[in-house]
């Protein structure tokens, strides 16, 4: 099984940073994709950022110029840089990773943090 552990959300005024970070362990063979979703209040779960293996990002069109993703292939850790922060921000933050396991070497998993949440006030 692969265990992701989130860190760094919190309150923060309009205007200001955070980084949040996602340590995954267990019993990793291989990580793919690493990435960040999130999910406000009486809506849906939404993707915010990815990257690939080879660092390749990817963002959703809400965060892009403000938000960068980044990741550590030796620490299997996952980074996400927020900036200029909006109350639109507010939500709760879940780490996603796919991956494979020792057990089952070939078979790509998805995984889920238990999620971080992220307050902006206005």
């Amino acid at each position: 099984q692969v265990q992701l552990v989130e860190s760094g959300g919190g309150l923060v005024q309009a205007g200001g940073s955070l980084k949040l970070s996602c340590a995954a362990s267990g019993s990793i063979f291989s990580i793919n994709m690493m990435g960040w979703y999130r999910q406000a209040p009486g809506k849906q779960r939404e993707l915010v950022a990815q990257i690939t293996s080879n660092s390749i990002p990817t963002y959703a069109d809400s965060v892009k110029g403000r938000f960068t993703i980044s990741r550590d292939n030796a620490k299997n850790t996952v980074y996400l840089q927020m900036n200029s922060l909006k109350p639109e921000d507010t939500a709760i933050y879940y780490c996603n990773t796919v991956a494979t396991t020792y057990s089952s070497r070939t078979y790509y998993s998805r995984y889920w943090g238990q999620g971080t949440q992220v307050t902006v006030s206005s």
